[in-house]
């Protein structure tokens, strides 16, 4: 869809009452999806975001903002006008970087990254950790969580998610195909015996997450493991490995997090081989930000460079 124009004549502003630093407020709202986390980025009080926004939509004499399902979006016209601020943001940062003899080499702002918990703490974090160490003026929130994304939700710059996600408003990216299997502790195969069959399984108990809390349709215990019960629920992935590491049962467990335990075994490799996909979805708009494109390029490459774990030959 094309940006809708304005009319001179309808919007007829004199610029001595624009300022241009309100554009930056707009600009961070629609990068980060909220104002509260366009505050976070400026470093300012949310209410100050609201203020500005305010006072450039009196100004404009046009509605940029709007209530929507989840917070607040921006309108037709807020979207054309941010994209414009982008562009005046960069050429304001570009006079700092050639007043203070910056090459422009360096990663700015604050990047905020939603990922499951076992993705999110072993392959997010360290390449997150790393790119951090090469730019001081970058910060990064991680928040992990094993659910599922709500594309229409504000307030992150790049999601992670299992599955594939479609929304016309984000890009959306595969990270990697990573495998899930059975696991038990060699314990337990003595004491209880190794399952020789799929069917079999269902006669141990089996760890895996709350059924009733999982929004992850990839993650249904019934169609990896048909007739299987689980016993011993969590919502955490890492509680999954360590109960199976207790030898509380028969996990169903990404190979990428059981693999760095050698006291857990996985049982029926060729069988039970279930392969479900990592996802990354970001806006469009954030994606213009080198900032967020670089926080995106080091998971890819850190996805890539830990691919034998992710998915390892079985």
């Amino acid at each position: 869809m094309s940006a809708p124009a304005v009319s001179d004549a309808k919007r007829a502003v004199d610029l001595r009452h624009v300022r241009a630093d309100d554009f930056r407020y707009l600009s961070a709202i629609a990068r980060t999806g909220t104002r509260r986390s366009a505050a976070l980025d400026l470093g300012v009080d949310h209410t100050t975001v609201s203020r500005r926004i305010h006072a450039l939509e009196k100004t404009l004499d046009v509605r940029l903002i709007e209530r929507g399902a989840v917070g607040w979006e921006l309108t037709d016209i807020g979207r054309a006008v941010a994209d414009r601020a982008r562009a005046i943001e960069e050429t304001l940062q570009e006079a700092v970087d050639a007043a203070v003899g910056d090459s422009g080499s360096t990663l700015r702002g604050r990047v905020r990254v939603t990922a499951p918990d076992g993705f999110g703490t072993l392959i997010v974090a360290p390449a997150l950790a790393r790119l951090r160490m090469l730019h001081k003026d970058l910060s990064v929130e991680l928040l992990t969580a094993t659910r599922q994304m709500n594309l229409q939700q504000s307030g992150f710059d790049v999601a992670i998610a299992v599955g594939a996600t479609v929304n016309s408003r984000l890009v959306s990216e595969t990270i990697s195909t990573y495998s899930m299997g059975i696991y038990a502790t060699a314990e337990y195969v003595d004491r209880y015996g190794a399952p020789a069959s799929v069917d079999e399984v269902r006669n141990h108990p089996i760890i895996f997450f709350v059924d009733s809390l999982l929004q992850v349709g990839d993650l249904d215990l019934e169609r990896h493991l048909p007739g299987a019960t689980a016993s011993f629920m969590s919502t955490n992935i890492f509680a999954h490995v360590e109960a199976t590491r207790a030898g509380g049962g028969i996990g169903l467990l990404p190979a990428f997090m059981a693999g760095r335990h050698p006291d857990l075994v996985r049982l029926l490799p060729k069988e039970v081989d279930v392969r479900l996909v990592f996802s990354l979805a970001a806006r469009r708009e954030s994606l213009t930000n080198p900032t967020v494109r670089a926080v995106r390029d080091a998971i890819h490459a850190e996805a890539a460079r830990r691919q034998g774990e992710l998915l390892p030959p079985t």
